[in-house]
């Protein structure tokens, strides 16, 4: 009978598993493998290079660096400033403070809207012309601030701080929903506690909210790397093109590779170096996160 019914609990998951084993455990093994190959992705033949592709990724090909810094810049932007705007509506939507269900819709839109057409909505609002075409630039010259226009999509100086500021518009409902979860896990009696203990909303703050807010924290930062590292719809939806200049990600990389270069085996390649950064960031995220939890 144990045997039946053991038998009968992987006979439920068997379905899950078999599509998880199809559609990445199988596509993982085969990108792997045609990273240590040239192919065009058309032909059925291809050239065994061994380590080749990994070498010309790391010694020879600076575009790819150059959008490793990019996409860790936007995340940086991400990790800082959205987060911490993330943090702040949370904690003030958790108090009793009028209209908060009305808050918690209005900042969870723009995380379900489509990325492309965020992007071109951006878009059409800075649109990149120096004569103040686009709203923005035109508002400038309302206000008598035309030294403040700028082609904020196009000028190098600016199109990656642009990028990362509209991301982070994008991007910082879901953040919020989960530090409203967290902070709505905390019990309000410690909160009593303290207030009874002499403690001002201060000392509440940071005695109480921030050290039991901690796992929380590291969670969504953790997935704010692992997504905001392989955001490109947006992007493209901003600037255009697979390229997309100097706000090109390792994914717009990767994809330029495939379709403009016909390197698979090379983009395979620059897919599985992703990968281990992705990896190696979020595992020193998860230990920075188990010493602060015992500090």
């Amino acid at each position: 009978m144990r045997l039946k019914s053991t038998l009968e609990n992987y006979l439920f998951i068997l379905p899950a598993v078999v599509i998880f084993f199809i559609f990445y455990v199988i596509p993982f093994l085969w990108v792997f493998q045609l990273g240590f190959y040239n192919w065009d992705g058309i032909l059925p033949t291809k050239t065994f290079v061994g380590l080749g592709n990994f070498k010309d990724i790391i010694f020879n090909d600076p575009s790819w660096w150059r959008s490793i810094r990019n996409a860790g810049f936007i995340t940086f932007i991400a990790l800082t400033l959205q987060n911490a705007l993330a943090f702040l509506l949370a904690w003030a939507c958790d108090r009793q403070i009028r209209l908060k269900n009305f808050y918690r819709l209005i900042f969870f839109i723009p995380p379900i809207l489509s990325e492309l057409v965020v992007g071109m909505v951006w878009g059409f609002i800075i649109r990149d012309n120096p004569q103040g075409a686009g709203l923005i630039n035109r508002g400038l010259v309302a206000l008598g601030l035309p030294n403040l226009v700028r082609g904020w999509l196009s000028d190098k100086s600016t199109v990656l701080t642009t990028v990362a500021l509209i991301h982070s518009w994008k991007g910082f409902g879901w953040g919020f929903l989960i530090f409203l979860a967290g902070l709505q896990t905390i019990p309000r009696e410690l909160y009593e506690a303290a207030k009874v203990d002499g403690a001002n909303a201060w000392q509440s703050f940071t005695k109480i909210t921030i050290p039991l807010m901690v796992p929380v924290v590291v969670l969504a930062a953790i997935l704010t790397v692992l997504g905001t590292m392989q955001a490109f719809v947006l992007i493209i939806g901003l600037v255009g093109g697979e390229f997309a200049g100097h706000a090109s990600v390792p994914v717009l990389r990767i994809l330029a590779s495939m379709r403009y270069s016909s390197r698979f085996g090379y983009a395979c390649s620059q897919g599985i170096i992703f990968g281990v950064i992705l990896i190696v960031v979020s595992f020193m995220q998860y230990r920075f996160s188990k010493k602060a939890r015992q500090g």
